[in-house]
């Protein structure tokens, strides 16, 4: 499968996706780790894909997505963007509501790989 194609099905495949930098356990930058915990706070499950172990994926998602910088989430096929417009968007409530929404009622693992 082409490197785009994968993209847009990981995109479209996860209502509520991150791509960044680590895992959720053991993210390898501070950006990383405050939207982590962000999107744990808003109390939804949600995928993420680690960028580092996947650098086809790096290189390539900054074009896909039209957005340099990571991390970067991913809501129903759209893209919010990176850790402080998350953090702005949580501390306004409005990160809330968009993952409530997003989550439904779909059964996802807490912080699962994409």
């Amino acid at each position: 499968m082409d490197i785009m194609e994968q993209i847009k099905e990981q995109i479209e495949t996860h209502d509520i996706l991150l791509y960044m930098k680590g895992t959720p356990q053991l993210p390898n930058c501070g950006f990383s780790s405050r939207a982590v915990q962000v999107l744990m706070a808003c109390g939804e499950k949600f995928a993420y894909v680690d960028i580092l172990a996947n650098p086809e994926i790096r290189a390539n998602l900054p074009k896909y997505a039209n957005w340099p910088t990571f991390p970067q989430l991913w809501v129903k096929g759209e893209l919010v963007g990176g850790s402080d417009i998350i953090i702005e968007m949580y501390n306004s409530g409005d990160l809330q509501k968009l993952i409530a929404e997003a989550a439904g009622n779909k059964e996802e693992d807490s912080a699962q790989q994409a």
